[in-house]
């Protein structure tokens, strides 16, 4: 018997940003588990292609092609890659129903005035650039549905966006810009069907940390020692939970921390 999330998942088209790795492969999985033989459809995006064949061709194993999946290779932060990005996807796949905005990155620790040019060029060509005109190129679709349109726009913001921390300016500025263009987007969108959702993780352990600290994983697993960090699986549940809500249900906004966290500065490890 199908559940009542599943049932609301029904011959819907998502689109994930960011699905190689981390909480956008996590959110594929989630989505599909969660609909493993309701004519799905995923469409994962990233600019690892060959990472992306793998995700798909695992997720239709698993559901045993219950759920279709296109990977198609996007860089979010070339503005012509993602203007032309519908156009390019089969006719069949262009009825899209979910957006989950995932792609986002961090790079550095630095403060000014010591910020490299190039990494907050990347963070904002990535994570509010990318994030915009992605939303910009698929709520057309979500418009022309009847009684004003419908369909989902999730965003992946941040404690960040939330609470600014040192080390990390550049990262929360692009963080809190995610969280203002969404609720504005949500008053914008207010009479139609259409929901805007942001889901604001607290720590998470994922390749986010390993980037941030150009490669070093060294740096990056110190981040987590001596305490438990949230997964990308967790973060998934909450997105894929929020998808499959009832229509007139809008998860607003989901601060979701793991239990060691108070604040974006406030961690409590256990020693050595």
């Amino acid at each position: 018997m199908s559940t009542a999330a599943a049932k609301r998942l029904q011959g819907k088209t998502v689109l994930i940003t960011g699905a190689s790795s981390g909480i956008g492969r996590s959110t594929a999985f989630e989505f599909a588990s969660t609909a493993p033989s309701n004519d799905l459809r995923l469409i994962l995006t990233a600019r690892r292609i060959d990472t992306l064949k793998n995700v798909a061709a695992e997720i239709e194993k698993e559901t045993r092609n219950g759920v279709k999946v296109l990977p198609v290779q996007l860089d979010v932060s070339q503005p012509d890659q993602v203007r032309t990005f519908v156009d390019g996807l089969p006719v069949e796949w262009r009825d899209i129903h979910v957006l989950v905005n995932n792609a986002g990155l961090v790079k550095g620790v630095a403060q000014a005035p010591a910020i490299a040019e190039e990494d907050m060029n990347v963070m904002f060509a990535t994570n509010v650039a990318g994030l915009v005109n992605m939303t910009q190129a698929i709520l057309p679709i979500f418009l022309q549905r009847p009684d004003g349109g419908a369909g989902d726009v999730i965003n992946i913001g941040s404690i960040a966006g939330i609470e600014a921390y040192p080390g990390g300016s550049i990262y929360c500025a692009t963080k809190a810009a995610v969280k203002s263009f969404t609720d504005s987007l949500r008053k914008e969108l207010i009479s139609t069907r259409i929901r805007v959702i942001e889901v604001d993780p607290g720590q998470v352990e994922t390749e986010f940390s390993v980037i941030r600290f150009y490669g070093d994983k060294s740096k990056a697993d110190a981040v987590y020692a001596g305490c438990t960090p949230l997964t990308g699986d967790d973060i998934a549940e909450i997105i894929v939970f929020a998808a499959t809500r009832p229509e007139n249900v809008v998860m607003a906004n989901s601060l979701i921390f793991p239990q060691h966290q108070g604040s974006a500065t406030t961690l409590y490890r256990k020693s050595a």
